[in-house]
């Protein structure tokens, strides 16, 4: 069985309040290709369709559309759509029962009381009658302490009662311990994008592969003997986002089966970048005289979103961002921000001030363990349990 995986296409996302449709309807055009030329036999979307849980009427139009199309690039496919933290799982399943006329899925919210609903089963069109090539456990995103315990063992469970040697994937979107969360904002080995961290025995077994939402950049997580896999997000969200984007083709023989990967890159006609360039997440930071050069240098045919990495003795000019969109307003590209950092100093002793930005971007733990060492306490493990405990309890 072949399986497109993809997630967290966040339509409806605006950078800096610079409208993304364009880049949007490129990247669902080209989903919308691979499908027609690989011909899948299910399409997986695992969570955060949009980027808010109140799409605007144009956005959802945007959405159903390309569905349709997908549809038509394949039309025996079968289509499966979870919902994820950013979405309204309400919203996912008004249209559920038209959706299925087109062998689409949508999957909202999740069914306690009957959790054989999450199992969907992949079916080849035979004569006289369609054949079974697999089985897909469509698990939508819901808050952690609402999903009962034993609830994914207990739907992988009722897959097996039906079934001996067909593909079984399962679908979540989900934070998993051990992940790379490089790109996301605030996040810790314990919590991304508001999601705590689950083990990955808390998602059960007897799934051949576990296809993952959320994170968005594209990975095996480790330990799982390439089983379990965020396909990431197609198209980058954010300026930290600065690795390759695509979606995942998955080949899976039978139930056992080792999984074969072919990732299809997603091309964007619009990029993300970070002037001084840089392949280090932090990045390089120049003077505020020398980010003017280089942003007056870029070339003017260029479509782009620009960030500057400004490192700053105290503050940047008052009329600094005012100076930088200038400087382009006859180019392609388009500035969105300056990212600051205060200069560092010898004296180690002394307690580093942050500006607000440097503040804002900080998980609360590394604030937490910087302001330990400025008194000369050790954050060691049983602080560092100590306050993931009352972050939880806040």
């Amino acid at each position: 069985m072949k399986i497109l995986h993809t997630s967290d296409w966040h339509l409806g996302h605006t950078l800096y309040n610079f409208d993304r449709t364009e880049e949007q309807t490129a990247m669902l055009a080209q989903i919308i290709d691979i499908v027609r030329e690989e011909k899948p036999d299910a399409f997986l979307l695992s969570g955060d369709v949009y980027h808010t849980s109140q799409p605007s009427a144009a956005v959802q139009k945007m959405f159903t559309d390309a569905i349709v199309q997908i549809h038509e690039a394949n039309p025996d496919m079968t289509i499966v759509i979870t919902a994820g933290n950013h979405d309204s799982g309400t919203k996912h399943e008004i249209f559920k029962t038209p959706w299925q006329a087109l062998k689409v899925f949508s999957v909202g919210n999740i069914d306690k009381e009957h959790p054989e609903n999450h199992i969907i089963e992949v079916k080849e069109k035979k004569k006289p009658q369609d054949e079974i090539k697999g089985y897909i456990v469509a698990v939508p995103y819901c808050y952690e302490r609402s999903i009962p315990e034993g609830f994914f063992q207990e739907i992988l469970d009722k897959v097996k009662e039906r079934n001996q040697e067909l593909p079984v994937i399962m679908m979540a979107h989900t934070t998993v311990k051990g992940c790379d969360f490089k790109g996301h904002d605030n996040a810790t080995e314990y919590t991304v994008g508001g999601i705590d961290s689950l083990e990955i025995s808390d998602l059960g077994e007897g799934y051949d592969y576990l296809a993952l939402g959320h994170i968005h950049h594209e990975q095996w997580i480790r330990g799982s003997h390439h089983r379990i896999r965020y396909a990431g997000s197609p198209m980058a969200v954010s300026f930290d986002e600065n690795y390759e984007h695509s979606v995942s083709l998955i080949t899976i023989g039978k139930h056992g089966d080792e999984v074969e990967l072919k990732k299809i890159a997603i091309e964007n006609p619009k990029p993300l970048v970070t002037l001084p360039a840089s392949e280090n997440l932090q990045g390089n930071f120049t003077s505020w005289d020398e980010a003017k050069k280089l942003l007056e240098d870029f070339p003017s045919d260029i479509p782009a979103y620009i960030r500057l990495n400004v490192e700053v003795e105290d503050f940047l000019p008052v009329a600094a961002n005012q100076e930088a969109a200038q400087l382009v307003k006859d180019k392609l590209c388009r500035f969105c921000l300056i990212n600051t950092r205060r200069k560092q100093h010898s004296e180690a002793s002394q307690p580093r001030t942050m500006t607000v930005q440097e503040f804002q971007s900080e998980a609360p733990i590394d604030i937490a363990r910087r302001y330990a060492e400025d008194c000369g306490i050790t954050f060691d493990d049983e602080l560092k349990e100590m306050f993931k405990e009352i972050t939880e309890q806040l």
